[in-house]
């Protein structure tokens, strides 16, 4: 697979798993408003969502489970921190703060991701990807309106810090499991992590630590009544299942620093979706930012990162298909010819 054709399939599959996750909160808002507490739509939309991808796993690529606990370490990580612990800390934080502000806070995982990148490969990201990840935050902060009744205190901005670092460590983590010589298939990252956070998030009910109440109330959904196992199921198949799985795929092919922000586009999905399903105008304020969350990540697809680095991937990194098993680890030899090259690709910069 050539390398244009690589972060082709590597945008669409962002931006798709970017639309599928955006449809979480309108109908996560949905179960809210019928009588569910915030914890009680997390359970149902991860345990769900792990159900819907064991099963589809265990039909499409069979060994998903015992490569899942021969690498059980990475799994439990992976389900407890980007899966579990993004969910957990962001509903705490919207109930300390204004939704835009938990959102925007939430969203400073990209820059963490591009300075976690910078800092461990000590190569300086090119100046079209600082300069594309300043316009998409700063678009951000346009569409989410954040300065409009906003509140603010000390336990719901640590909250939200501690969302943007799980968010982050989802991008980085998916792209090593992925890129790693003895990595992981992405069905089996998306099953496993979602079924140990699904656990993790129903225990905290268990235990009484969070509340956790369900209803069997009718759900409201694009001014329409609706039975809950509506939202239950979009939740769990397309903003969990889906959205997860694609995500999972566009990492490996676009690498976590630009797949972090085309994730804002998260941001513009879920405007979209509050306004076609709950009925939340678009004002022109967020139309506009909108439109400058695009030019910053057009500016970024534009930079050289990406392809430089691609050109050193291990075959591993992008399976043909979801279905195909992964290929056997690269030899140290082909190892040391990709380290060659990087350092020399930098050293061109």
């Amino acid at each position: 697979m050539t390398t244009n054709t690589t972060f082709r399939t590597g945008m669409t599959f962002a931006i798709a798993s970017a639309v599928m996750f955006g449809t979480s909160g309108p109908f996560a808002k949905a179960l809210m408003e019928a009588g569910w507490t915030p914890i009680a739509a997390v359970t149902a939309r991860m345990a769900g969502g792990a159900l819907v991808m064991a099963l589809f796993a265990t039909f499409v690529y069979r060994g998903w489970l015992l490569e899942a606990l021969r690498h059980r370490t990475t799994i439990l990580v992976y389900g407890l921190v980007p899966v579990a612990g993004a969910q957990l800390c962001f509903y705490s934080a919207v109930a300390h703060l204004s939704v835009g502000v938990a959102l925007l806070l939430e969203y400073l995982a990209p820059v963490l991701v591009v300075g976690w990148v910078w800092t461990t490969t000590r190569r300086r990201p090119a100046t079209l990807t600082l300069v594309g990840a300043a316009l998409a935050l700063t678009g951000t902060v346009v569409v989410l309106d954040v300065f409009s009744g906003a509140h603010v205190n000390t336990i719901g901005l640590a909250w939200a810090l501690a969302a943007a670092v799980c968010a982050a460590c989802y991008f980085v983590m998916s792209d090593r499991a992925a890129a790693d010589g003895d990595g992981l298939h992405p069905l089996t990252l998306a099953a496993g992590g979602l079924v140990v956070g699904a656990a993790a998030v129903a225990l905290l009910g268990v235990f009484r630590i969070l509340p956790m109440r369900f209803t069997a109330n009718d759900t409201v959904v694009a001014g329409h009544a609706t039975s809950f196992l509506v939202p239950v199921a979009v939740l769990s198949v397309v903003s969990t299942a889906v959205g997860y799985t694609l995500g999972i795929s566009a990492i490996a092919r676009l690498r976590p620093s630009y797949a972090s922000l085309v994730g804002l586009g998260e941001v513009l999905a879920a405007v979209a979706w509050a306004w076609l399903l709950v009925g939340e105008a678009i004002t022109p304020t967020q139309a506009i930012g909108g439109a400058v969350v695009l030019v910053g990540l057009a500016l970024a697809g534009r930079s050289s990162d990406h392809r430089a680095v691609e050109s050193t991937w291990p075959e591993t990194a992008c399976p043909k298909s979801l279905g195909e098993p992964k290929a056997d680890a690269p030899s140290r030899s082909v190892d040391a010819t990709n380290d060659r090259a990087t350092r020399e690709l930098i050293g061109e910069q």
